[in-house]
């Protein structure tokens, strides 16, 4: 069980980065045995991982003053979702770009755009959160750090750095993570409930998808062409309905 996990999580990695072919055996073992380690981590060490990647994003993206108008909106839109995703407290900032995009991280961290600020609602962005919450609920977002810190293994490995993988491990890779069809699929449908529990409109939630679906592309997982965005806004239209009768 062990050697069939260590080549698939190598394979893994390997797959993320080129030239993995090139390294010397050696590397490969003590790499491969760091991608095994990805595969295993555990709820603490996935947070450190998001922890080091939420930090280096931070830093290298103006943040919106808790004051501003784009601060003070998101305090407003956090309250009506929750300060906690299954028992990890939330953090939300605002990052002052006119990128249209939000994402979230498996140790809480939240970060929403102010180009998306500018473009919805504040109901719409409780349904784009939602959905980010949702990936990190449902576990995509552990599995997009252990995918990370196994390529920063192999990473390492081809720089011949000693300074191990959690060094290696570049935020961006977090931050883009793109999800599986059923893994979009499944997070529509958790921020549907979560709206739904918080009292909270979700109608919003058909809009926004709307809105990205005018828009026709974008980083958010959001954006994901699988499932195409109206089709994910019928898909929660129909839901809306299902319940009223």
């Amino acid at each position: 069980m062990k050697t069939r996990l260590s080549l698939s999580a190598l394979a893994l990695a390997c797959a993320t980065l080129a030239g993995c072919q090139n390294l010397p055996q050696g590397d490969l073992m003590q790499h491969g045995m760091m991608a095994v380690k990805a595969a295993t981590l555990s709820d603490a060490e996935v947070r450190q991982v998001a922890d080091q990647a939420c930090a280096e994003s931070d830093q290298q993206n103006r943040i919106a003053p808790a004051n501003s108008k784009y601060g003070q909106r998101l305090d407003k839109i956090a309250k009506a979702l929750g300060d906690q995703i299954d028992g990890v407290p939330v953090n939300y900032k605002v990052y002052l770009t006119e990128e249209v995009n939000a994402w979230a991280m498996a140790n809480g961290c939240i970060r929403v755009y102010s180009g998306l600020m500018e473009l919805m609602s504040d109901n719409e962005i409780e349904g784009v959160l939602g959905h980010e919450m949702g990936h990190v609920a449902l576990g995509h977002t552990r599995k997009a750090a252990q995918t990370a810190y196994a390529a920063a293994a192999v990473r390492g490995a081809a720089g011949a750095s000693k300074s191990g993988a959690l060094a290696a491990l570049s935020g961006s890779q977090l931050v883009n993570t793109q999800f599986s069809q059923s893994q979009e699929s499944d997070a529509d449908d958790f921020s549907y409930e979560l709206l739904k529990k918080r009292g909270v409109n979700t109608q919003g939630l058909v809009t926004a998808f709307e809105k990205l679906a005018k828009l026709g592309g974008g980083d958010s997982s959001m954006f994901d062409s699988h499932p195409g965005s109206q089709a994910r806004a019928d898909h929660i239209r129909q839901r809306i309905a299902a319940d009223r009768k």
